[in-house]
């Protein structure tokens, strides 16, 4: 990795890479937030807040960073969190991803509207292989779903509840992009400035929402360009659907776009096994709060439940400072298809390095060999 690490010793090099190398209308799907983007600048000025203190006089140190989370020993306290039709950053993402994860011993999450189906990837992931659900209106169809979901080896499901309805995401209208996929002269001169890209695709087909699909009927988009199968058949949940879920669903069961601590108590009592804190990386509600002002009041509320915790994480410094405030695990979607987008099949090996290095570098840093040894007492940015 050595080379590699040369020329791409951050997360920000990787981006940079991926906006040259990608069409404008697969890097703003994937950069974008909603807004004026406001809610994705407060996650990464929250993150800055967050400091340590270096410490002194501890000797040789090796950072250790293996970890356990419900009940499966992971190793790293990181992993790699979903995004719907990734596969347009790059063909057969979701392979990729998987096959990485499964090599690196981390979670690997399949989003619902991947453009790659459980029976693809759950044998690919294996043991490291987590689904996240977009809970369908049909209660046949969620069922149908579910045995899919288990029967090709996801024992995680992850519940994604932050989505009661569409963001915008304006930068993404800009470039054009529509859902179906559209070949605009916009779109066509986007192809041909980007070969590399476009060769890819061309050689794997245009990316599709696969797993849906066997569910699609009729659409209506009444002229909407984000009207796709995956929304159609999205149901809205409530707390009635939550249990039927809780029901149907032998293994563990995390919920994710979690903000308000106010709703963990019930949600423990309603028997998920562990909390996603996010903000959807400031893709739904600009006015959000930054999901890392949130985290330590989901601590105090449920001290027993497991976190997991993301949105506007750029390097393992902010793993790190996660970890701190009461997550138990971290999970990054945009990083790791910066990598893709920049390297192709060999950027999650270097998005993986260069989180693990950085992690590593910072515990030394503060004087901690272990994950327990990250302190807990932070100290708040002063002024100059």
């Amino acid at each position: 990795m050595a080379d590699l690490d040369l020329i791409y010793p951050a997360l920000s090099d990787l981006r940079k890479k991926a906006q040259k190398r990608l069409p404008k209308f697969a890097f703003e799907y994937l950069d974008s937030a909603t807004g004026t983007e406001l809610g994705a600048k407060r996650n990464r000025a929250a993150l800055d807040q967050i400091l340590f203190m270096s410490d002194i006089l501890k000797g040789p140190l090796n950072p250790q960073l293996e970890t356990t989370f419900l009940g499966q020993s992971y190793a790293t306290p990181f992993g790699i969190a979903p995004l719907g039709f990734s596969g347009v950053i790059w063909p057969n993402a979701e392979q990729h991803l998987a096959r990485h994860a499964a090599v690196a011993n981390i979670p690997y999450c399949l989003s619902t509207v991947a453009t790659q189906t459980p029976e693809e990837i759950g044998p690919i992931a294996g043991k490291d292989g987590w689904f996240q659900l977009y809970p369908p209106k049909d209660e046949a169809i969620e069922l149908d779903m579910l045995d899919r979901i288990k029967s090709n080896g996801f024992e995680t499901l992850i519940v994604t509840l932050d989505v009661p309805g569409e963001s915008r995401r304006e930068r993404q209208r800009r470039a054009l992009l529509t859902l179906p996929f559209r070949f605009t002269p916009s779109i066509m001169w986007q192809l041909i400035s980007h070969p590399h890209w476009s060769l890819a695709f061309a050689l794997n087909g245009v990316p599709r929402m696969k797993f849906m699909e066997g569910y699609e009927r009729k659409l209506d988009g009444g002229g909407d360009n984000f009207v796709h199968v995956g929304r159609e058949l999205r149901a809205y949940p409530d707390w009635d659907h939550l249990k039927r879920l809780r029901k149907a669903w032998t293994g563990p069961m995390i919920v994710k776009g979690i903000l308000d601590h106010r709703n963990a108590k019930r949600l423990a009592k309603e028997g998920v096994d562990a909390i996603w804190v996010s903000n959807h990386g400031g893709r739904q509600l600009e006015a959000a709060p930054a999901s890392i002002t949130e985290l330590p009041k989901f601590k105090d509320a449920v001290p027993d439940m497991p976190l997991i915790f993301d949105s506007g994480v750029a390097g393992g410094l902010d793993i790190m400072r996660a970890l701190s405030l009461g997550a138990d695990f971290v999970m990054l979607g945009r990083a790791w298809h910066y990598a893709l987008g920049a390297l192709g099949a060999k950027g999650a090996a270097q998005c993986h390095n260069i989180l693990s290095e950085d992690m590593m570098a910072n515990m030394k840093q503060i004087g901690a060999e272990k994950l327990s040894d990250i302190p807990t007492r932070l100290y708040p940015v002063t002024s100059a």
